[in-house]
């Protein structure tokens, strides 16, 4: 259970779509309900909506900063997927054109290797034998499923690990166009935080963990530098290291 819990931290801190915050708290409710009854099963299935929400959010990320790079990776899709991936407002979108097994071919993008890929997408090939009827429990012991989760959460890490470039430049990108207090959103920097960096991009702790050690010497003497600096002051302050 420990394990499982640590993925919290590698998704969003909160949605601006009250929407999606719930669904994001009923598979949170459904996982920690049907493990702590011991029916694994379950808690696997929705461990594993959990994860491939992990997968969407980063996707989501990737597309903001790689777009040319993205559309590259759409060669072969109808024009009307092709589209319609290009232009969805939320990660959770991307399953209305793809098969989940396909979604992973974007993280080529941030230089996974294809057997990385390939075991990124293991799970769901594991998640479709016991999604239907089969006749067979595949997890029946808490020992079954923990070692699923330890292998998922490995996954997980690596994946944030290739995330580290596109979350800096996504942060970067945000010091930048929100320095301009009348311009952006919200003039109060706090504010500005929370719905253009947070919830735009979807932002997790361990994605503020990058921010934080953001480089902002890179910005001196750009215009509205006293700016980015009260804006990451203000993250660094909002999101302290637990």
């Amino acid at each position: 259970m420990d394990d499982a819990l640590d993925l919290a931290d590698f998704l969003p801190i909160s949605f601006k779509n009250q929407a999606e915050g719930e669904y994001m708290a009923f598979l949170w409710d459904a996982f920690e309900s049907n493990y702590t009854n011991e029916k694994f099963e379950f808690a696997s299935l929705a461990f594993h909506l959990l994860y491939m929400s992990f997968v969407s959010f980063s996707i989501w990320q990737i597309r903001l900063v790689r777009e040319q790079d993205f559309r590259n990776a759409l060669i072969g899709f109808q024009t009307d997927a092709e589209n319609k991936l290009m232009t969805a407002d939320s990660p959770f979108k991307f399953y209305d054109q793809l098969k989940e097994s396909q979604i992973f071919r974007f993280l080529k993008l941030i230089g996974c290797e294809n057997i990385q890929v390939g075991e990124f997408a293991r799970f769901v090939k594991r998640r479709n034998k016991i999604a239907h009827p089969s006749g067979t429990v595949f997890f029946n012991d808490q020992m079954s499923i923990d070692r699923e989760i330890s292998e998922m959460m490995k996954e997980v890490a690596n994946i944030q690990a290739h995330m580290r470039p596109i979350i800096s430049e996504v942060y970067g990108r945000f010091l930048t166009e929100s320095s301009d207090v009348e311009a952006r959103e919200y003039s109060d920097p706090a504010d500005e935080v929370v719905s253009t960096l947070i919830h735009r991009n979807y932002i997790s702790m361990k994605d503020v963990e990058i921010c934080r050690n953001f480089d902002l010497t890179q910005h001196v003497g750009q215009p509205k530098y006293d700016n980015m600096v009260e804006l990451h002051n203000v993250l660094v302050a909002s999101y302290p290291p637990e």
